[in-house]
C-alpha cells in the first residue's frame, strides 16, 4: 500500500521558485490556460512565487513557451 501522508524530503525543503508569464495565453488550448491559472498567473508579466515541488515543475514543463521559471535565493 502507498502511504499518502508521507512527503518527500524535497517537498519539505521549503525551496521556492518564481514563475512568470512571458507570453499571452490567447490562441492556446484550454488545457494550457488551465495550467497557467493553476500556477497563479493571470496576465502577461504576472509573477508568482511558489514552493518547488514535482507538480509545479511538471506544470512548467507542459507550457515552457509561456512561462519562465527562476529559483529564488533566500
Amino acid at each position: 500500500m502507498r502511504n499518502s501522508n508521507k512527503t518527500s524530503e524535497k517537498d519539505m525543503s521549503g525551496k521556492k521558485v518564481q514563475v512568470k508569464l512571458v507570453k499571452s495565453v490567447i490562441a492556446t488550448p484550454q488545457w494550457m490556460r488551465t495550467i497557467v491559472r493553476t500556477l497563479g498567473l493571470r496576465k502577461m508579466n504576472d509573477i508568482n512565487v511558489v514552493t518547488d515541488t514535482g507538480a509545479i515543475r511538471g506544470m512548467v514543463r507542459r507550457v515552457p513557451h509561456l512561462v519562465q521559471l527562476t529559483e529564488v535565493k533566500e
